[in-house]
């Protein structure tokens, strides 16, 4: 069972897989010859390399396991919006054990989309995926079909309103059309990005105001693990 990592599919219906989220990790070693660090093109492992927002995150968020399957599903599940220049979002679970998150859960809403926006409708359907496997909101993934990787001013919006619920939430951006970066996983600087977005009340796209001691308002997470020996589930509600 621990080479079955993940499998095919049906993008168009609701796809359970199993066994339940509770049980659905085999034997993950925190940081064993198993399991990768998520790094950023160009990144080092030097500590001094990392700003002092990423330092302190570091220290004190819990790590989050994800498959290593989960973002090229749903890539998969997001093609023929991409192919259409429409963006694709969706919700990721995880449950808490032994102070690790482990991702188990990718639910993918109805929704309303545009070239550069994304819109779950029927949350309540959310809601209840998450009440009935008992899953943290532990972050979104979502797609620039023909932008470059990076967060938006809508992005940090949504991206607050889940890490206010959970310190440790990320925003998964995949920009399949940008050369130089088709990935990031993200989270809001803590304080400084948390303060700015907590104190704005704009809405639509818009500029925010810098830091007050000049440091980014959103960073790379540093506290990603890829588990190969985590099995996903997949509720496309579409």
């Amino acid at each position: 069972m621990a080479g079955e990592i993940c499998c095919k599919i049906d993008v168009h219906s609701v796809t359970k897989y199993f066994p339940s989220p509770g049980i659905s990790f085999l034997q993950p070693p925190p940081h064993g010859p198993e399991t990768s660090r998520f790094s950023v093109p160009n990144a080092v492992d030097d500590q001094s390399n990392l700003s002092s927002n990423e330092q302190a995150a570091s220290k004190h968020l819990k790590d989050i396991h994800m498959s290593g399957c989960l973002m090229e599903d749903f890539l998969t599940a997001a093609r023929e919006n991409t192919e259409k220049n429409l963006e694709t979002c969706g919700v990721l679970g995880a449950f808490l054990k032994d102070g690790t998150f482990y991702v188990t859960t990718l639910i993918i809403p109805k929704q309303e989309a545009t070239s550069n926006s994304c819109q779950a409708v029927n949350e309540e359907e959310i809601y209840a995926i998450q009440n009935e496997e008992s899953l943290f909101p532990i972050g979104w993934i979502h797609t620039h079909p023909s932008q470059s990787c990076f967060m938006s001013s809508i992005d940090l919006h949504t991206q607050y309103t889940y890490q206010v619920m959970v310190p440790e939430a990320v925003g998964i951006v995949m920009a399949p059309t940008d050369h130089s970066r088709k990935c990031g996983i993200f989270r809001l600087s803590d304080p400084d990005g948390m303060s700015i977005l907590r104190e704005c009340h704009e809405t639509g796209f818009h500029t925010h105001r810098e830091t007050s001691n000049g440091s980014p308002i959103y960073e790379d997470s540093t506290n990603i693990i890829f588990n190969p020996n985590l099995r996903l589930e997949i509720f496309d509600l579409r």
